[in-house]
Protein backbone atom coordinates (compact mmCIF):
# COMPACT_ATOMS: atom_id res chain seq x y z
CA UNK A 1 0.00 0.00 0.00
CA UNK A 2 1.58 3.56 -0.99
CA UNK A 3 0.61 4.96 2.20
CA UNK A 4 2.43 2.45 4.54
CA UNK A 5 5.09 2.23 1.68
CA UNK A 6 5.93 5.64 2.66
CA UNK A 7 6.27 5.32 5.80
CA UNK A 8 8.09 2.48 6.18
CA UNK A 9 10.81 4.22 3.88
CA UNK A 10 10.63 7.20 6.32
CA UNK A 11 11.63 4.76 9.06
CA UNK A 12 14.20 3.29 7.11
CA UNK A 13 15.62 6.37 6.26
CA UNK A 14 15.51 7.78 9.58
CA UNK A 15 17.06 4.42 11.43
CA UNK A 16 20.44 5.35 9.60
CA UNK A 17 20.86 8.32 11.83
CA UNK A 18 20.01 7.37 15.21
CA UNK A 19 22.22 8.18 17.88
CA UNK A 20 22.96 5.07 20.26
CA UNK A 21 20.26 6.16 22.98
CA UNK A 22 17.84 6.81 20.30
CA UNK A 23 18.32 3.45 18.81
CA UNK A 24 17.82 2.06 22.77
CA UNK A 25 14.80 4.30 22.61
CA UNK A 26 13.11 2.93 19.46
CA UNK A 27 13.43 -0.83 20.52
CA UNK A 28 12.14 -0.16 23.95
CA UNK A 29 9.03 1.92 22.55
CA UNK A 30 8.54 -1.09 20.19
CA UNK A 31 8.78 -3.55 22.49
CA UNK A 32 6.21 -1.56 24.61
CA UNK A 33 3.83 -1.11 22.08
CA UNK A 34 3.73 -4.34 21.22
CA UNK A 35 3.23 -5.85 24.17
CA UNK A 36 6.30 -7.75 24.51
CA UNK A 37 7.06 -5.61 27.36
CA UNK A 38 4.34 -5.53 29.92
CA UNK A 39 3.20 -2.70 31.85
CA UNK A 40 4.64 -2.76 35.16
CA UNK A 41 7.55 -4.77 33.72
CA UNK A 42 11.53 -3.27 35.47
CA UNK A 43 13.65 -2.36 32.85
CA UNK A 44 17.20 -3.14 34.42
CA UNK A 45 19.80 -0.53 32.73
CA UNK A 46 22.55 -3.50 32.16
CA UNK A 47 20.81 -6.42 30.66
CA UNK A 48 19.48 -3.62 28.16
CA UNK A 49 23.20 -2.34 27.42
CA UNK A 50 24.25 -5.80 26.99
CA UNK A 51 21.31 -6.10 25.02
CA UNK A 52 21.62 -3.13 22.77
CA UNK A 53 25.73 -3.23 22.90
CA UNK A 54 26.22 0.15 24.19
CA UNK A 55 27.17 1.21 27.67
CA UNK A 56 24.68 2.78 30.35
CA UNK A 57 24.69 6.28 29.53
CA UNK A 58 22.69 5.64 26.26
CA UNK A 59 20.18 3.47 28.14
CA UNK A 60 19.92 6.02 30.98
CA UNK A 61 19.32 8.83 28.36
CA UNK A 62 16.54 6.48 26.79
CA UNK A 63 15.05 6.03 29.78
CA UNK A 64 14.67 9.88 30.18
CA UNK A 65 13.22 10.42 26.86
CA UNK A 66 10.72 7.42 27.22
CA UNK A 67 9.62 9.24 30.17
CA UNK A 68 9.25 12.19 29.32
CA UNK A 69 6.82 10.42 26.27
CA UNK A 70 4.95 8.40 29.39
CA UNK A 71 6.06 4.91 28.14
CA UNK A 72 8.15 4.48 31.33
CA UNK A 73 8.40 5.61 34.52
CA UNK A 74 11.39 6.68 36.30
CA UNK A 75 11.48 5.86 39.98
CA UNK A 76 14.00 6.63 42.75
CA UNK A 77 15.42 3.48 44.01
CA UNK A 78 13.43 1.63 41.89
CA UNK A 79 14.34 2.46 38.48
CA UNK A 80 12.84 2.39 35.22
CA UNK A 81 9.25 0.30 35.27
CA UNK A 82 6.84 0.39 31.61
CA UNK A 83 4.01 2.82 32.69
CA UNK A 84 0.76 1.46 33.82
CA UNK A 85 -2.44 3.39 33.68
CA UNK A 86 -4.97 4.01 36.58
CA UNK A 87 -8.56 2.95 35.45
CA UNK A 88 -9.64 7.03 35.27
CA UNK A 89 -6.39 7.40 33.08
CA UNK A 90 -6.99 4.75 30.66
CA UNK A 91 -11.03 5.59 30.04
CA UNK A 92 -9.61 9.73 29.77
CA UNK A 93 -7.44 8.83 27.04
CA UNK A 94 -10.05 6.90 25.34
CA UNK A 95 -12.16 9.86 25.49
CA UNK A 96 -9.86 12.31 24.52
CA UNK A 97 -9.00 9.50 21.55
CA UNK A 98 -12.72 9.46 20.34
CA UNK A 99 -12.26 13.43 19.67
CA UNK A 100 -9.03 12.67 17.79
CA UNK A 101 -9.98 10.29 15.77
CA UNK A 102 -13.18 11.42 15.05
CA UNK A 103 -11.40 14.85 13.26
CA UNK A 104 -9.50 12.45 11.66
CA UNK A 105 -12.19 10.49 9.72
CA UNK A 106 -14.39 14.10 9.18
CA UNK A 107 -11.17 15.56 7.39
CA UNK A 108 -10.36 12.64 5.48
CA UNK A 109 -14.01 12.19 4.28
CA UNK A 110 -12.87 16.20 3.05
CA UNK A 111 -10.09 15.48 2.16
CA UNK A 112 -8.91 11.62 1.32
CA UNK A 113 -7.40 10.92 -2.51
CA UNK A 114 -8.86 8.22 -4.67
CA UNK A 115 -5.04 6.24 -4.01
CA UNK A 116 -5.79 6.41 -0.29
CA UNK A 117 -9.75 5.37 -0.35
CA UNK A 118 -8.21 2.59 -2.13
CA UNK A 119 -5.53 2.03 0.75
CA UNK A 120 -8.24 2.25 3.16
CA UNK A 121 -10.61 -0.39 1.70
CA UNK A 122 -7.73 -2.81 1.21
CA UNK A 123 -6.74 -2.63 4.88
CA UNK A 124 -10.47 -2.50 6.45
CA UNK A 125 -10.55 -6.15 3.88
CA UNK A 126 -7.22 -7.20 5.77
CA UNK A 127 -8.96 -6.97 9.13
CA UNK A 128 -11.96 -8.55 8.20
CA UNK A 129 -9.82 -11.42 6.97
CA UNK A 130 -8.06 -11.86 10.24
CA UNK A 131 -11.03 -11.59 12.15
CA UNK A 132 -12.17 -14.57 10.05
CA UNK A 133 -9.46 -16.18 11.12
CA UNK A 134 -9.43 -15.65 14.44
CA UNK A 135 -5.97 -14.23 14.02
CA UNK A 136 -5.94 -11.84 17.18
CA UNK A 137 -2.57 -10.48 17.35
CA UNK A 138 -2.77 -10.06 12.68
CA UNK A 139 -6.11 -8.34 13.41
CA UNK A 140 -4.18 -5.90 15.93
CA UNK A 141 -1.61 -5.36 13.43
CA UNK A 142 -4.34 -5.10 10.38
CA UNK A 143 -6.33 -2.72 12.77
CA UNK A 144 -3.57 0.33 12.96
CA UNK A 145 -2.71 0.22 9.96
CA UNK A 146 -6.13 1.19 9.32
CA UNK A 147 -6.80 3.37 11.27
CA UNK A 148 -3.19 4.74 10.60
CA UNK A 149 -4.74 5.28 6.75
CA UNK A 150 -7.26 7.50 8.29
CA UNK A 151 -4.62 9.59 10.34
CA UNK A 152 -3.01 10.17 6.87
CA UNK A 153 -6.10 10.59 4.92
CA UNK A 154 -6.86 13.89 7.54
CA UNK A 155 -3.85 16.01 6.04
CA UNK A 156 -3.36 17.72 8.54
CA UNK A 157 0.40 16.59 9.65
CA UNK A 158 -0.41 18.17 13.66
CA UNK A 159 -3.31 15.73 14.13
CA UNK A 160 -1.99 12.80 12.89
CA UNK A 161 1.25 12.91 14.79
CA UNK A 162 -1.23 14.15 18.26
CA UNK A 163 -3.31 10.90 17.45
CA UNK A 164 -0.83 8.33 16.66
CA UNK A 165 1.60 9.58 19.84
CA UNK A 166 -1.97 8.90 22.13
CA UNK A 167 -3.11 6.00 20.09
CA UNK A 168 0.68 4.49 21.10
CA UNK A 169 0.56 5.50 24.97
CA UNK A 170 -3.20 3.33 24.98
CA UNK A 171 -1.49 0.45 22.66
CA UNK A 172 -1.15 -2.51 24.93
CA UNK A 173 -4.17 -2.00 26.72
CA UNK A 174 -5.73 -1.70 23.02
CA UNK A 175 -4.39 -5.21 22.03
CA UNK A 176 -5.56 -6.64 25.81
CA UNK A 177 -9.17 -5.38 24.31
CA UNK A 178 -8.64 -7.11 20.56
CA UNK A 179 -8.98 -9.98 23.52
CA UNK A 180 -12.71 -9.59 24.40
CA UNK A 181 -15.17 -11.66 23.59
CA UNK A 182 -16.65 -10.57 19.80
CA UNK A 183 -14.62 -8.04 19.57
CA UNK A 184 -12.98 -8.51 16.55
CA UNK A 185 -16.27 -9.37 14.62
CA UNK A 186 -17.80 -6.06 16.59
CA UNK A 187 -14.61 -3.79 15.37
CA UNK A 188 -15.03 -5.30 11.71
CA UNK A 189 -18.60 -3.24 11.29
CA UNK A 190 -17.75 -0.63 13.10
CA UNK A 191 -15.06 -0.31 10.71
CA UNK A 192 -17.32 -0.84 7.68
CA UNK A 193 -19.76 2.03 8.54
CA UNK A 194 -16.70 4.71 8.94
CA UNK A 195 -14.79 3.31 5.40
CA UNK A 196 -18.44 3.80 3.65
CA UNK A 197 -18.99 7.28 5.37
CA UNK A 198 -15.48 8.07 3.79
CA UNK A 199 -15.49 6.45 0.86
CA UNK A 200 -19.12 8.42 0.63
CA UNK A 201 -17.38 11.93 1.54
CA UNK A 202 -19.59 12.12 4.22
CA UNK A 203 -17.53 13.73 7.01
CA UNK A 204 -19.87 14.48 9.68
CA UNK A 205 -21.25 10.94 9.99
CA UNK A 206 -17.94 9.64 9.43
CA UNK A 207 -16.85 11.85 12.35
CA UNK A 208 -19.71 10.94 14.58
CA UNK A 209 -19.31 7.00 13.79
CA UNK A 210 -15.42 6.87 14.59
CA UNK A 211 -16.03 8.55 17.64
CA UNK A 212 -18.62 5.74 18.60
CA UNK A 213 -16.11 3.22 17.47
CA UNK A 214 -13.37 4.77 20.02
CA UNK A 215 -15.97 5.01 22.85
CA UNK A 216 -16.99 1.69 22.43
CA UNK A 217 -13.17 0.51 23.03
CA UNK A 218 -12.95 2.61 26.28
CA UNK A 219 -16.37 0.48 27.30
CA UNK A 220 -14.70 -2.48 26.48
CA UNK A 221 -12.08 -1.24 29.14
CA UNK A 222 -13.89 -0.97 31.71
CA UNK A 223 -14.99 -4.83 30.98
CA UNK A 224 -11.51 -5.85 31.17
CA UNK A 225 -10.88 -4.07 34.20
CA UNK A 226 -14.16 -5.55 35.83
CA UNK A 227 -12.92 -9.04 34.28
CA UNK A 228 -9.84 -8.88 36.30
CA UNK A 229 -12.02 -7.44 40.03
CA UNK A 230 -10.31 -3.81 39.30
CA UNK A 231 -12.90 -1.81 40.86
CA UNK A 232 -10.55 0.96 41.99
CA UNK A 233 -9.38 4.15 40.74
CA UNK A 234 -6.09 2.79 42.54
CA UNK A 235 -5.74 -0.26 40.76
CA UNK A 236 -3.58 -0.95 37.62
CA UNK A 237 -4.57 -3.03 34.62
CA UNK A 238 -1.97 -5.87 34.27
CA UNK A 239 -1.07 -7.10 31.12
CA UNK A 240 0.12 -10.65 31.02
CA UNK A 241 1.68 -13.39 28.94
CA UNK A 242 -1.86 -15.67 28.34
CA UNK A 243 -3.43 -12.17 26.96
CA UNK A 244 -0.75 -12.67 23.99
CA UNK A 245 -1.92 -16.17 23.20
CA UNK A 246 -5.65 -15.49 23.20
CA UNK A 247 -6.21 -17.50 26.50
CA UNK A 248 -7.88 -16.45 29.98
CA UNK A 249 -6.43 -13.38 31.63
CA UNK A 250 -4.09 -14.59 34.77
CA UNK A 251 -3.11 -11.20 36.92
CA UNK A 252 0.53 -10.61 36.96
CA UNK A 253 2.22 -11.66 40.14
Amino acid sequence: MAVRAKRLNEQETDSRHLTASQTVARGLEDDILTGRLKPGTRLDEQIIAKRFNVSRTPVREAFRHLDSAGLIDLRRNHGAIVKVLTIKELIEMFQVMAELEGLCARLAGRRMTDEERADMRRAHDACNARAAAGDYESFFAANNELHEIIYQGSHNSFLREQTRALRNRVNPYRRLITYQPHRMEDSTAEHEAVCTAIERRDGETAHRLMREHVNLLAESAADVITALDLASDDLVIPFTKSATRGKPLDVAE
